[in-house]
């Protein structure tokens, strides 16, 4: 008997999605049924907007009367604990549809008459910063529920790390929530990958390269926009992989005005070409910062990493090289001195496990820190696959993590050591009681030394 071709059977099968309307409503149904099952995973998401941690139950397409209107929205989740209840509404698009202001508005007045907590939507698009929603709905509707947004990816995401990091009590609901991953997994789920740069993609990009972009052109906000989501995403496959929370490095004031972040990166578009951001991995010596150089086609990822405080400038390089001794000889490794500004001396990695005091312009001059980057070739084109741009940034963050930052270890210092306590014999016979000097000093044993080296477990 041929096995070969035999199809595995799958509780959440992608076969028979004949349109949108059926793969939005198979998604939903899938999501929320999983949800429900899977308590640790249904917690998850429902933890950070506010749910108590009870029983979980879910409803699709539950109907509703707006005035003289009978609605339907795609999902409803409760949560009860005691006497403690927490409702939202669920609205899902899938695909490329994206969510309707005028739609969400109308959920947001049905859970303020119902007494319901919140309305959540679950979609592909990807907001910038954790938190923000996609869409601009009327603020007065906020006053007694909230909004709040996953996207597909974050949903996915979720599911992997509670399966393969944090863990499922029971073994059959530990499969459930798999056969959800596969479901999201499959490309006819409806739940896609941050896929599009947008539009004016080409248009911004060769304004860049011609020097002729100002910052009232069409759809360079959405460019900069994009290019944040693009971050957003960069963090939930990373932290996917990692079974930790990566997230995006912003200062609290673009928290609180995400316009003022957006208005940055044009500026910056527009003065030197470049779009950066930053993100953040738990545990590593620091942040990963990402570089889109639109004029240079190039795509830099670096880390600085404060030097030893200890040794010869030449020991402290040599401390940095051992780290880097898998990384690529073409990394970049840079050098900076204390009370200085400007660039520091840098200089390829081969050259500098060749020759470290490459790196030390002024021996005098103590090194304050250190910046390894790598740079890779910017794919032009707006959507996915070979020579796109999303495509080039997510491989290399992902080169540089695996190549440079989970190698890197912050400096510490040695923690002091106790001197053991010398004794002194005295012959009482031959010296006289009053001239014999036995009471201890911190001086006894003491060695001087005109420069501290670095710690051995340091290095």
């Amino acid at each position: 008997m041929v096995e070969e071709n035999w199809h595995e059977a799958r509780l959440i099968p992608t076969s028979g999605i004949s349109g949108a309307d059926e793969q939005e409503r198979r998604a939903t149904s899938a999501l929320l049924a999983v949800m429900c099952a899977v308590r640790e995973y249904g917690r998850s998401l429902t933890k950070p907007f506010g749910a108590p941690a009870g029983t979980v139950e879910t409803f699709i397409e539950v109907p509703f009367m707006l005035g003289e209107t009978r609605l339907y929205p795609d999902g409803l989740i409760r949560v009860h604990r005691g006497q403690k209840s927490w409702t939202a509404l669920v609205e899902v698009k899938t695909g490329g549809n994206q969510l309707a202001v005028p739609q969400i508005e109308s959920y947001l007045d049905i859970a303020r008459e119902q007494g319901f907590d919140a309305v959540i939507t679950i979609s592909n698009e990807i907001p910038a910063i954790a938190g923000q929603h996609p869409t601009k709905v009327d603020k007065r509707k906020l006053r007694k529920v909230a909004l709040h947004h996953l996207s597909w990816t974050q949903v996915l995401a979720e599911a992997v790390m509670q399966k393969e990091f944090r863990g499922v009590a029971d073994p059959d609901q530990a499969w459930i929530l798999g056969e959800l991953i596969r479901y999201l997994e499959h490309p006819r789920s409806g739940a896609l990958e941050f896929d599009d740069m947008g539009e004016s993609w080409v248009s911004v990009r060769e304004s860049v390269k011609a020097g002729t972009l100002r910052a009232t052109d069409k759809g360079v906000g959405e460019v900069a926009a994009r290019f944040d989501a693009l971050l957003r995403f960069a963090c939930l496959s990373l932290g996917r992989q990692l079974g930790a929370e990566v997230i995006p490095v912003l200062s609290r004031r673009e928290m609180a005005e995400p316009p003022l972040r957006t208005q940055a990166l044009v500026a910056s578009l527009v003065t030197s070409g470049q779009m950066v951001g930053s993100v953040r991995i738990p545990a590593t010596a620091g942040d990963l910062v990402i570089t889109a150089d639109l004029r240079a086609s190039t795509v830099t990822c670096h880390i600085d990493i404060d030097s030893p405080r200890e040794g010869r400038p030449t020991t402290r390089v040599n401390w940095l090289a051992r780290q880097l001794k898998t990384a690529p000889e073409t990394v970049r490794v840079e050098a900076f001195t204390m009370h200085s500004r400007g660039p520091g001396a840098a200089e390829l990695l081969r050259v500098v496990r060749e020759n470290p005091s490459s790196l030390v312009m002024d021996p005098a001059r103590e090194i304050r820190s250190f910046r390894i980057a790598m740079t890779i070739a910017m794919g032009a084109k707006r959507g996915r696959g070979r020579g796109a741009f999303i495509d080039s940034v997510l491989a290399a963050v992902d080169a540089f993590y695996l190549e440079v930052v989970q190698q890197l270890k912050a400096w510490s210092a040695t923690p002091p050591r106790l001197r053991p306590e010398p004794t002194q014999d005295v012959d009482e016979q031959d010296v006289a009681p009053a001239l014999v000097s036995t009471a201890l000093s911190s001086q006894d044993g003491a060695e001087t030394s005109t420069e501290p080296a670095v710690a051995a477990d340091a290095v």
